[in-house]
């Protein structure tokens, strides 16, 4: 931890005072992976996961000035890259309806032809958005729930709840399809 807090200061010092092209390549060598999967457990697709990756490093250009150092540059990108993912589904929901969904889970060949992380990934499409994404932050991010309320703006009791509601559905839709 000590090494990635030295390198976020240095990353922060080079955006904030002008050398915007190796402050930019060194954020983007440290966290665009680890953003590209936390936004991709939010938005589950390729593509669209691009697309908002691509936002969400628009977003944190426009804004390192105001950036403040108290804060670890980690959940404020984090919180950007959450806040780009949601605006995302937001918009896309007018066109992607539970029907949808409901088709495509229909549709998917038996069980014994899909792996468990398969399962696991349209367990997490029914969850509620909030659960969803606290689910990802905790259990895949690994982030504490102190990290994961700065990213969210949610009270650490909430983030506990949700989390604890997702582990319940997420047991009930495994236990259904017969994945232990």
């Amino acid at each position: 931890m000590q090494e990635s807090t030295e390198i976020d200061a240095k990353i922060v010092h080079f955006l904030q005072n002008g050398d915007m092209n190796k402050g930019f390549k060194l954020l983007i060598e440290s966290y665009q992976q680890r953003l590209y999967w936390h936004i991709r457990g939010i938005v589950k697709n390729h593509d669209d996961t691009n697309d908002v990756i691509q936002n969400t490093f628009v977003k944190i250009y426009k804004g390192i000035h105001g950036f403040k150092s108290e804060a670890q540059l980690y959940t404020w990108l984090y919180r950007i890259a959450t806040n780009e993912s949601l605006t995302f589904l937001r918009k896309r929901k007018t066109t992607d309806t539970m029907d949808d969904i409901n088709f495509r889970q229909e549709a998917a060949p038996h069980h014994d032809e899909k792996t468990t992380l398969e399962y696991l990934s349209l367990a997490l499409e029914q969850l509620p958005e909030k659960q969803c994404i606290v689910f990802n932050l905790r259990y895949f991010e690994e982030l504490s729930y102190a990290d994961i309320s700065k990213i969210t703006g949610t009270s650490v009791g909430g983030l506990k709840a949700n989390y604890h509601h997702a582990i319940k559905k997420l047991i009930v839709y495994l236990k259904e399809k017969n994945i232990h």
